[in-house]
Protein backbone atom coordinates (compact mmCIF):
# COMPACT_ATOMS: atom_id res chain seq x y z
CA UNK A 1 0.00 0.00 0.00
CA UNK A 2 1.38 3.59 -1.09
CA UNK A 3 0.97 6.63 1.30
CA UNK A 4 -1.74 7.99 -0.47
CA UNK A 5 -3.30 4.80 -0.13
CA UNK A 6 -2.71 4.45 3.84
CA UNK A 7 -3.20 7.95 4.79
CA UNK A 8 -6.96 8.03 2.95
CA UNK A 9 -7.96 4.52 4.63
CA UNK A 10 -6.84 5.71 7.92
CA UNK A 11 -7.97 9.26 7.98
CA UNK A 12 -11.48 7.65 6.29
CA UNK A 13 -11.85 5.45 9.63
CA UNK A 14 -10.21 8.11 11.97
CA UNK A 15 -13.31 11.08 10.55
CA UNK A 16 -15.78 7.69 10.24
CA UNK A 17 -15.92 8.23 6.52
CA UNK A 18 -16.49 5.08 3.98
CA UNK A 19 -13.76 5.25 1.77
CA UNK A 20 -15.57 3.87 -0.92
CA UNK A 21 -17.05 7.15 -0.98
CA UNK A 22 -13.86 9.41 -1.35
CA UNK A 23 -12.98 9.81 -4.82
CA UNK A 24 -9.16 10.22 -4.42
CA UNK A 25 -7.87 10.96 -7.84
CA UNK A 26 -11.33 13.43 -8.69
CA UNK A 27 -10.28 15.44 -5.59
CA UNK A 28 -6.16 15.66 -6.22
CA UNK A 29 -7.30 16.71 -9.84
CA UNK A 30 -9.84 19.53 -8.07
CA UNK A 31 -7.13 20.88 -6.01
CA UNK A 32 -4.39 20.55 -8.97
CA UNK A 33 -6.55 22.62 -11.36
CA UNK A 34 -6.82 25.11 -8.20
CA UNK A 35 -3.51 25.45 -7.32
CA UNK A 36 -2.28 26.25 -10.72
CA UNK A 37 -5.18 28.61 -11.48
CA UNK A 38 -5.46 30.65 -8.74
CA UNK A 39 -3.21 29.86 -6.18
CA UNK A 40 -1.33 27.20 -4.73
CA UNK A 41 -2.90 28.23 -0.85
CA UNK A 42 -6.33 28.10 -2.55
CA UNK A 43 -6.10 24.36 -3.25
CA UNK A 44 -6.58 22.75 0.35
CA UNK A 45 -8.85 25.59 1.51
CA UNK A 46 -11.14 24.12 -1.72
CA UNK A 47 -10.75 20.82 -0.77
CA UNK A 48 -12.03 22.13 2.60
CA UNK A 49 -14.90 24.06 0.69
CA UNK A 50 -16.09 21.08 -1.48
CA UNK A 51 -16.23 18.74 1.89
CA UNK A 52 -18.74 21.44 3.63
CA UNK A 53 -20.88 21.44 0.06
CA UNK A 54 -20.69 18.06 0.43
CA UNK A 55 -21.85 17.56 3.28
CA UNK A 56 -24.53 20.32 3.27
CA UNK A 57 -25.90 18.03 0.39
CA UNK A 58 -24.07 19.28 -3.14
CA UNK A 59 -23.38 16.57 -5.13
CA UNK A 60 -19.60 15.79 -5.29
CA UNK A 61 -19.44 15.66 -9.11
CA UNK A 62 -21.49 18.92 -9.21
CA UNK A 63 -19.63 20.77 -6.63
CA UNK A 64 -16.12 19.80 -8.84
CA UNK A 65 -17.12 20.93 -11.95
CA UNK A 66 -18.38 24.11 -10.88
CA UNK A 67 -15.19 24.31 -8.71
CA UNK A 68 -13.07 23.04 -11.73
CA UNK A 69 -14.81 26.02 -13.64
CA UNK A 70 -14.26 28.35 -11.35
CA UNK A 71 -10.91 27.59 -11.56
CA UNK A 72 -9.96 27.67 -15.24
CA UNK A 73 -11.90 31.25 -15.42
CA UNK A 74 -10.32 32.60 -12.11
CA UNK A 75 -8.73 35.68 -14.19
CA UNK A 76 -12.59 36.43 -15.80
CA UNK A 77 -14.29 35.95 -12.19
CA UNK A 78 -12.07 38.40 -11.00
CA UNK A 79 -12.44 40.70 -13.33
CA UNK A 80 -15.79 40.80 -12.71
CA UNK A 81 -15.40 41.22 -8.94
CA UNK A 82 -13.21 44.20 -9.33
CA UNK A 83 -15.47 46.24 -11.56
CA UNK A 84 -18.87 45.01 -9.99
CA UNK A 85 -19.91 43.53 -13.32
Amino acid sequence: MNVLNEWTALACKELGVDPARVDRDLILDLTKDVAHGVARPAAPLTAYLLGLAEGAGTAPQDAVARLKTLAANWGEATAQTLTGD
